[in-house]
């Protein structure tokens, strides 16, 4: 089953069982996703609506730290929540041995000697780490070795 179908599977679910939040949640994910496809007019794959959720997750980390410093714990514990409601469809994390061996091989393939080879790096780390690792931190990851 492809992932967009799954989410629209869980929509219907969250309306049976009465789960507002996740309803909620859900409802926001499959209007980012239409609005992409409609914006594009294309279909998205599951690499693409998986950026889709990678997206939605770094607005909502991203407005955790504004809540947060604005003393708002209510909107805090939300934001959290759907934040773990989106992480569901995310594949299994790398683990930071995986991250370390993919940014080594990343280095041998492309030869990188310098912080300024760090494109060649990400071109060839992301593709296999879409959805699976924070890019931000990913990106730091590299740096701290090309560095």
């Amino acid at each position: 089953m492809a992932l967009k179908e799954r989410i629209t599977e869980d929509m219907k679910t969250a309306m049976r069982a009465a789960e507002k939040e996740r309803l909620g949640t859900v409802r926001l994910l499959l209007a980012a996703i239409k609005q992409r496809e409609v914006d594009e007019r294309i279909t998205l794959d599951d690499g693409q609506v998986l950026a889709v959720i990678e997206k939605m997750i770094k607005q909502r980390r991203e407005a955790i730290s504004q809540f947060e410093s604005g003393g708002r714990s209510d909107l805090v514990a939300k934001e959290t929540a759907e934040i773990g409601e989106l992480q569901a469809y995310l594949p299994a994390q790398l683990t930071p041995a995986e991250i370390d061996a993919l940014i080594a091989e990343a280095i041998a393939a492309t030869g990188a000697a310098s912080v300024k080879d760090m494109g060649k790096v990400m071109g060839f780390v992301k593709p296999k780490a879409q959805g699976r690792a924070d890019m931000g931190a990913l990106s730091a990851r590299i740096k701290q070795k090309l560095g």
